[in-house]
């Protein structure tokens, strides 16, 4: 998506107020899509958690949005061409603590992770992409994505995908969320652990975007995940969480146009 932060929906909404003028090709369509999600409550939990789910698109004149996955994080478009775009990325990542796990484990603090992305589209019918974001608190970790997705469109009537994903993160990001210090050990009942950074896991990603007329749409996803790696063998996600990770989200959406 261009963007995915409801604080951007204020400006947007005021925007689409103005009153209908003659539509012009330099005329911005923007599609708000508000729905529901159910996802992990940190990464190896076994419990999952309901959120908001946030969409927003923005394309030009009457161009077909792009195409992009449900698990995109927020990117801004900086650099673009017709198959090409670059541009900054950032996540926010919900905290882990004793009382989610259910086990005395070391707090990791909501984090706010930041980086850049790239996408590639070599045909109208498949999608290459790859993340790598920087935690500046929290895990205060490397973690990224490398991702394919194959696409079924229609213009703007429905946009399907459907695509693997291999997940990356550094040592520092691993011990956060995976590792039991010694100082934990004794408390957990768990062995000590240290892993290392590379590989934490593998996923597979869909999504939908139906429209049923000019303003009215509906959307949503579905991803299952798989801890690998020295991730998979953590002694917390073994005996206090789960290497599957699900997540699923549904929602509504609506078309409106900006003047420029």
């Amino acid at each position: 998506s261009d963007m995915k932060h409801a604080l951007l929906l204020l400006p947007l909404v005021a925007a689409s107020a103005a009153p209908a003028l003659a539509q012009d090709k330099d005329d911005l369509r923007v599609r708000v899509g508000i729905g529901a999600q159910v996802r992990p409550d940190f990464p190896g939990s076994k419990d999952r958690d309901a959120a908001p789910l946030v969409d927003v698109d923005i394309a030009r004149g009457e161009e077909p949005f792009r195409i992009e996955a449900p698990d995109d994080t927020f990117g801004l478009r900086l650099v673009q061409s017709e198959r090409f775009t670059l541009g900054p990325a950032a996540n926010i990542r919900p905290s882990r603590t004793a009382a989610k796990v259910g086990a005395p484990v070391e707090r990791v603090g909501t984090t706010v992770e930041v980086g850049a992305y790239a996408d590639y589209l070599p045909s109208a019918s498949l999608r290459l992409r790859g993340e790598l974001l920087k935690g500046v608190n929290g895990h205060e970790g490397w973690v990224g994505s490398i991702g394919a997705d194959h696409v079924w469109r229609d213009g703007d009537r429905y946009a399907v995908t459907l695509g693997p994903r291999l997940l990356l993160s550094d040592g520092r990001f691993q011990r956060a969320y995976f590792g039991v210090g010694p100082g934990a050990a004794p408390a957990l009942g768990l062995p000590a652990y240290r892993p290392g950074g590379g590989v934490h896991g593998a996923a597979l990603a869909g999504g939908a975007q139906l429209q049923f007329g000019p303003r009215w749409g509906l959307f949503g996803y579905a991803r299952g995940e798989r801890l690998l790696g020295d991730a998979g063998r953590s002694p917390i996600v073994r005996t206090l969480g789960s290497r599957n990770q699900l997540s699923a989200g549904l929602g509504l959406s609506y078309v409106f146009r900006v003047k420029r």
